[in-house]
């Protein structure tokens, strides 16, 4: 991994460590929708909101576009991709730690029997 793919992980990472802007993202994930559309659910002023967009933006997570007179916006999936390819490398610990429950939790299945 280099340096600048490590420096938009880290962004992206931030980006998603606000509960706001994870759910501006799962609005955008059913389509685009305009800036006042995002802030309708929440309970802040607009230029909060927009600055969410900017950080979102930013890490390169939603873009905005054109039409006429409002801006919407879409989701740009591609650094949830990379987190996913990141948190690959972690698959075999995870799957290893699940086998370990399974076989555990098949021993206290056995004691169980055994104490019927």
């Amino acid at each position: 991994m280099t340096r600048s793919d490590d420096d938009k992980l880290s962004q992206t990472f931030a980006a998603l460590a606000n509960s706001t802007r994870r759910a501006i993202l799962a609005r955008l994930a059913e389509g685009e929708a305009t800036v006042n559309e995002l802030a309708e659910p929440f309970d802040m002023s607009l230029p909060a909101i927009s600055k969410h967009i900017k950080v979102l933006e930013r890490a390169g997570l939603i873009t905005q576009g054109q039409k006429a007179q409002y801006r919407p916006c879409t989701i740009d999936a591609s650094p949830l991709k990379e987190i996913s390819n990141w948190t690959e490398q972690y698959r075999h610990i995870w799957e290893a730690r699940f086998d370990r429950i399974d076989d555990y939790l098949d021993q206290l299945n056995s004691k169980e029997k055994d104490n019927e």
